[in-house]
């Protein structure tokens, strides 16, 4: 289907996507809110297909930052089952209208805005957070599931990454690179369910370049941001958002 945006949207839609890219090099804690603001302009399921490519174009910006601080045995352990999470998302998709996705994404909105906030609390402290193997798996399956379906796994992967006690470079690298990696595996289900198409293209186009130039922006722009307050106004809009998701 074609995208006809009027000015508001394509100003909201701008600002989503500049989020996109802050959140990627500035503060991660944002990603939700540009996540619930296009559910909230297009259908929801459609919305996962749209962000997408959204997300991919920042993803390069902080892969390419911080190439050289990957961790690749960690991304290892996580990949093989977060990609079976995607799968599973992928058939979920398959069975359920825009109006369910909505649905799920309310929910799982608001149980990464509850992981994030209790991460938040416990900032500073040494994370009692499991370190075997089966946590792997079900951080994997979860967090590959949630972002299929919402594109609303940050907050998983960051406790997942908290977990391993990585470096403040390493931590971020192996995220970035993480997310690049799995968004793109992401790419063929989303094209085969109709997500992404030539449609939905067109309207990323604009959009990647303003992602692009929120990644670019990050490390600048966080010195002259009052970050704890921004964070706090997105996340109660996220919580607003994903509450209207569910109705």
């Amino acid at each position: 289907m074609a995208y006809h945006f009027e000015a508001w949207q394509w100003l909201a839609a701008g600002f989503a996507a500049f989020l996109v890219g802050l959140s990627k090099t500035g503060i991660p804690g944002i990603g939700l809110f540009a996540v619930v603001i296009f559910a909230n302009l297009i259908d929801p399921k459609l919305a996962s297909g749209v962000v997408l490519p959204i997300l991919i174009s920042a993803d390069l910006i902080a892969a390419s930052a911080y190439r050289k601080s990957v961790v690749w045995k960690r991304v290892g352990q996580l990949f093989p089952w977060a990609a079976l999470g995607v799968i599973a998302g992928y058939f979920a998709l398959k069975q359920v209208d825009g109006h369910a996705v909505g649905r799920m994404m309310g929910v799982i909105i608001l149980a990464m805005i509850g992981i994030h906030l209790w991460r938040k609390k416990n900032a500073g402290e040494e994370p009692k957070i499991p370190e075997g193997l089966w946590f792997a798996v079900l951080m994997g399956l979860i967090g590959g599931f949630t972002t299929m379906v919402g594109n609303a796994a940050g907050p998983v992967m960051i406790l997942y990454l908290l977990a391993m006690h990585l470096p403040k470079l390493e931590f971020l690298g192996t995220g970035a690179w993480y997310f690049f990696l799995m968004n793109s595996f992401k790419v063929p289900f989303s094209v085969n369910l109709g997500l992404i198409n030539a449609h939905s293209l067109l309207l990323d186009l604009p959009l990647m370049g303003i992602a692009m130039l929120g990644a670019l922006s990050g490390r600048k722009l966080v010195p002259y941001l009052n970050q704890e307050m921004f964070e706090t106004l997105a996340l109660i809009f996220s919580v607003i958002a994903a509450v209207k998701l569910l109705f």
